[in-house]
């Protein structure tokens, strides 16, 4: 039971950074791009692929952490839903272009983001 209540704390504050950075990237970049969705989405990559590498370097953190981290606030800080629906928007709108910019940027940034969490996690140890 403690898991869960682990996981469900986690998860409101990942909510809370993702709506939080949301807004922060509409007020400052605008609302004509996904901004804060790109953003949380390269952010949360990188941090899974730090947080990873340190476990795997460090002979495991322990279970609850592990859900704490990747399940609960990653889990909510992440945007990949998000992601779709602003990609579906554009194509249904007939942007193309910035469907197709939003899919490479996010995938493109989201895997070298993981690698950049990991490689930089190799360093720490």
């Amino acid at each position: 039971m403690i898991e869960v209540l682990c996981v469900m704390t986690a998860g409101a504050v990942g909510a809370l950074a993702r709506w939080g950075t949301d807004n922060l990237s509409r007020h400052y970049l605008g609302a004509a791009f996904p901004w804060g969705t790109l953003f949380v989405n390269v952010l949360g990559c990188f941090l899974f692929g730090l947080f990873m590498q340190i476990d795997a370097q460090s002979g495991g953190f322990s279970k609850p952490l592990k859900l704490v981290v990747t399940s609960g606030f990653l889990g909510a800080f992440t945007t990949f839903s998000t992601f779709g629906f602003n990609t579906w928007i554009f194509i249904k709108d007939g942007h193309y272009t910035s469907a197709l910019l939003n899919i490479g940027t996010n995938l493109i940034l989201g895997i070298l983001a993981v690698w950049g969490g990991a490689t930089i996690a190799k360093f720490l140890n």
